[in-house]
């Protein structure tokens, strides 16, 4: 019965022109609805794709070196002063043009790639999806003249940034286990 009276005081209202009001509210409260839940399928993120995408600039974060590929090692990091690389030792890497800088030893030919190894791997995403941060183990052989130059067992932490599509570490801390 009071379906029926609503619907009959609708008419009611129809008949006196308040129709156009109430049906221009409704309208606008549908298309709402409709833009906010088009713009939150807009924010779903695929958590898989970007974590196998994070693990991709894990790896070549020390891979490129196998090619001597500086272009791969510098698409890796953030290329500003925020950037930030903590050493087993007690040094200290500030910002992208530090970074680079200290590549240089790299392009020695008496410094040799011989493999590397990533192990235990854990990555995380932000509910955002714009922030991701990893731990794993990792194994960084090489050689120096002819020399083992080797990080074995070297606990690797970082944070990475997606901007402008692309993943970036933003910091990252290697240090070594003690005894």
């Amino acid at each position: 019965m009071s379906i029926y009276l609503q619907f009959t005081n609708l008419k009611q209202v129809m008949k006196y022109g308040k129709a156009n009001s109430y049906l221009m509210i409704l309208q606008i409260l549908t298309l709402s609805t409709i833009a906010i839940s088009c713009k939150d399928a807009e924010k779903a993120i695929n958590r898989e794709a970007e974590i196998i995408e994070i693990s991709k600039v894990i790896d070549s974060c020390i891979g490129w070196f196998r090619n001597k590929d500086f272009e791969l090692s510098f698409s890796t990091v953030a290329h500003d002063s925020n950037f930030i690389e903590v050493h087993p030792s007690d040094r200290i890497v500030r910002g992208f043009d530090q970074f680079k800088k200290n590549s240089e030893i790299f392009k020695h030919p008496d410094f040799q790639y011989v493999r590397h190894e990533i192990k235990e791997l854990t990555i995380n995403l932000s509910r955002s999806g714009e922030v991701g941060w990893f731990y794993c183990v990792l194994n960084d052989i090489n050689t120096w003249k002819g020399q083992p130059a080797n990080w074995e067992n070297t606990r690797w932490t970082g944070v990475l940034e997606k901007r402008d599509g692309q993943w970036v570490i933003v910091q990252q801390h290697f240090s070594f286990a003690s005894e």
